[in-house]
């Protein structure tokens, strides 16, 4: 994949400007894998949501990825 543009947010942090999300993914194992081929491809912002109910296997495919916190964004939206 080839280099992601960022956007700078209003403190001058980049957010990389395209995000693999996560919606409609089941949590049985297709989440970790789908996240962890995301990592591996490049992406380094992952969209997700409590009403996704598969939070739990996009933080294992992160822990697991062995790429550095800092480096990967998750967004995230509160259940109502």
């Amino acid at each position: 994949m080839s280099e992601i543009p960022t956007i700078q947010l209003n403190d001058g942090t980049e957010i990389p400007a395209i995000g693999f999300g996560t919606f409609e993914i089941p949590s049985d194992g297709s989440t970790y894998k789908a996240v962890s081929t995301a990592l591996k491809d490049g992406y380094r912002h992952i969209d997700t949501a409590v009403a996704y109910f598969n939070e739990n296997e996009v933080g294992q495919a992160v822990r697991d990825s062995g790429i550095p916190r800092e480096q990967i964004w998750i967004t995230s939206k509160l259940w109502l």
